[in-house]
């Protein structure tokens, strides 16, 4: 991508940053980036101040080019490049500067963005949430380690949460972000359990409850493991999702396995259960049944 932009800059600069500006939100989308990081790029690469409203979902942000985010309930001004989110919807991304003529780089930006903020809007707002508390959006922000601080624990208010509490996070096969004080009810499902840490400090228990969700499994002997895993258990064995990136090719060895699993239905199960137990003789009973772990990344 670079390289075509790098040749596209030679021919077309306006051509060039557009491609440039495609591959930025391409890059924001893959970790999933909230709403804030969003608006924020969107400010940053126009270089002026970008604005978010959707009164429908309750949303409202605002961004300025330095990357500080200074809300404003100053009405848009009618002059300023804009989109809506929806096809014929009610415009709702704004760049604000004065139009000075067709902009192939602010149409480019607005689009991206607009396209990346449905997606966390649907993913998140699907309708508006009944309270506060009912928030999904308010539980993204939480756990956003790009939010600041001040804003992330106006969030955990908004959700109810006491700031001196300890908290974690989970990740679920659902991709719904979840925050649990008490563990006695989890959520149906594949589970990741980041560890108990404070309000504040909910982003880095995020990043370890996603971290733990991969090394999830159905508990079938067709992929045998733990559907809850609680990321302070895993110890240095965390450290192997690093050396696997997801969507990747699968190294020989993993492909080697799948072969021979393919070919002999109990292998996985017998193996998890050799691994997962002191010895061979307390392994045996287990080997014949299914709730072992799976892989580890």
């Amino acid at each position: 991508m670079k390289e075509l932009a790098g040749r596209l800059t030679a021919l077309d600069p306006d051509a060039g940053a557009a491609v440039q500006v495609i591959s930025y939100f391409d890059r924001l989308a893959e970790p999933r980036a909230g709403l804030e990081a969003l608006v924020r790029g969107a400010a940053v690469l126009s270089g002026c101040p970008a604005r978010l409203v959707d009164a429908g979902r309750r949303v409202r942000l605002r961004v300025e080019p330095d990357g500080v985010r200074r809300d404003s309930d100053a009405p848009p001004d009618a002059d300023w490049p804009c989109t809506a989110l929806e096809p014929g919807g009610e415009p709702a991304r704004w760049l604000e500067r004065a139009r000075t003529g067709p902009s192939v780089v602010d149409a480019v930006i607005l689009e991206r963005a607009a396209g990346a903020i449905r997606l966390v809007l649907d993913r998140t707002r699907g309708r508006a949430p009944a309270s506060p508390a009912d928030d999904p959006a308010l539980v993204e922000t939480l756990l956003d380690a790009s939010v600041p601080e001040p804003a992330r624990l106006h969030a955990a208010r908004a959700l109810g949460l006491d700031p001196a509490a300890r908290v974690r996070a989970l990740a679920s096969g659902d991709d719904r972000p979840r925050i649990a004080a008490d563990l006695g009810a989890l959520p149906p499902g594949r589970l990741g359990v980041g560890p108990a840490v404070p309000v504040a400090d909910l982003p880095g228990s995020w990043a370890a409850a996603r971290t733990a969700l991969r090394f999830t499994a159905e508990g079938t002997a067709q992929d045998p493991g733990p559907r809850v895993v609680y990321a302070d258990e895993l110890g240095g064995i965390a450290l192997l999702a690093d050396l696997a990136v997801p969507g990747a090719e699968p190294p020989p060895d993993v492909r080697a396995l799948e072969a021979a699993a393919a070919a002999e239905p109990d292998l996985l199960a017998t193996l998890h259960a050799v691994a997962s137990t002191a010895s061979q003789r307390a392994a045996r009973p287990r080997s014949t049944c299914t709730t072992p772990r799976s892989r580890t990344a």
